[in-house]
């Protein structure tokens, strides 16, 4: 069948997304349609804002049509069959037609390394789990001992930030923390090109602006029902949050914290701010109970609740609001979304300097670790093990 050429209209996002950054956090309403088909002669004209990488791909109907990255931002026609055209809208109408019965999660978890037991005595599969990732821990056998020695070396002068020679538990701890966030590294470079317009290697507010707000700064007043200017401003807020000098120009690590604000300690507070925005909806600046469950559930006329709506306001009373005032604060709010977790990466962290250091001096040296080669190799320090295959990346 021969596709056909289509421009895209009047996306949404769905709960299990960051929706694109100027959107609400976790779109509490349902998406609107996806797809909008329209003759596309001529050339492509720019997008509207679209969605930012989704954190539950596997259930989301957009993410069942496109990549977890979202759907192409560059002003180009997408070329669908319409087979595939007409899928997504019905995904699209039956997420809308149906009522939620399952919670929308806005908690951030530290995600866990392994579901299998620790215990070193029995095997290493709980350390190949969780310093590989499952689908990589076969890359250890594919290492001879030398091949593993040589390049786990090259791996220790990455991990030695300040080049002193010895690797602390604090240098393997974001090491290994790095290592766990390389599904957000690969999306900030998917994205990196279409934004850095004159390539000078950073992105300004203005590049960004451009690139996702053109059609909006075209035509200020567009029919589709998205309030672009307030995703605009809520945008630029948080563009200025992430750039930690203030010059309005973003290196890929601040940009990376825009996109990705829940990953990083210093843009915390926004992502509070922005979830309590999209919650509060008497703009009381406080979330009581119905405004927390009306978040999570639409009652569309039923007056009986599913257990897991009366287990929310039971958690609401006796967890949520400490202060037993009847609505949840910033820092109320900032404990229910951001809690803090055990830190499995300090953990491990800590299990490899005890296992390696040979002198008990709280560091390793390359000898150290190189030593122990068999359990490193194994690490999420060797970056999934792709890093010793590919070391000349380093």
């Amino acid at each position: 069948m021969r596709g056909f050429g289509v421009k895209l209209k009047g996306l949404g996002g769905c709960g299990g997304h960051w929706a694109r950054p100027g959107a609400p956090l976790g779109c509490p309403e349902p998406p609107p349609p996806p797809v909008v088909a329209v003759p596309a002669p001529g050339g492509p004209e720019p997008l509207p804002p679209l969605l930012g990488p989704c954190v539950r791909p596997s259930s989301c109907p957009l993410c069942l049509f496109w990549p977890p990255s979202g759907p192409p931002r560059s002003p180009a026609k997408v070329t669908m069959s319409t087979q595939q055209l007409l899928l997504c809208l019905s995904l699209w109408a039956a997420c809308v037609g149906a009522k939620p019965t399952e919670k929308k999660e806005r908690v951030h978890h530290e995600a866990q390394l392994s579901d299998k037991v620790h215990d070193d005595a029995q095997s290493f599969d709980y350390d190949h789990d969780a310093f590989l990732g499952a689908d990589e821990a076969k890359t250890f056998d594919q290492l001879t001992p030398e091949e593993s020695k040589e390049r786990l070396g090259v791996i220790v002068d990455k991990i030695d930030t300040d080049k002193d020679g010895l690797v602390t538990e604090g240098e393997l701890r974001a090491w290994i923390k790095k290592a766990q966030k390389k599904y957000v590294y690969e999306s900030v470079e998917r994205q990196w090109q279409e934004f850095d317009l004159n390539q000078d290697g950073f992105i300004s507010w203005d590049e960004y602006r451009n690139v996702t707000y053109g059609t909006y700064l075209d035509d200020p007043d567009p029919d589709d029902g998205f309030n672009y200017k307030q995703m605009m401003m809520r945008d630029e807020r948080r563009f200025k949050k992430a750039d930690r000098d203030g010059d309005l120009t973003a290196t890929k690590e601040e940009f990376t914290a825009f996109l990705h604000p829940e990953e990083y300690d210093y843009m915390k507070d926004i992502v509070v701010q922005e979830t309590m925005e999209d919650i509060d909806k008497n703009g009381d600046g406080f979330i009581d109970l119905e405004e927390y469950i009306g978040d999570m559930y639409s009652h569309d006329g039923d007056t009986d609740e599913p257990e897991w709506v009366k287990t929310e306001r039971e958690q609401f009373v006796e967890f949520r609001d400490k202060n037993r005032d009847g609505k949840m604060d910033k820092e109320e709010t900032k404990d229910w979304i951001l809690p803090s977790d055990y830190d499995h990466a300090e953990a491990e962290a800590r299990h490899l300097v005890y296992e390696s250091d040979q002198n008990k001096d709280g560091k390793l040296t390359k000898e150290e670790i190189v030593e122990k080669y068999d359990l490193f190799v194994g690490s999420q320090a060797t970056d999934f093990g792709e890093a010793l295959v590919r070391h000349d990346e380093f």
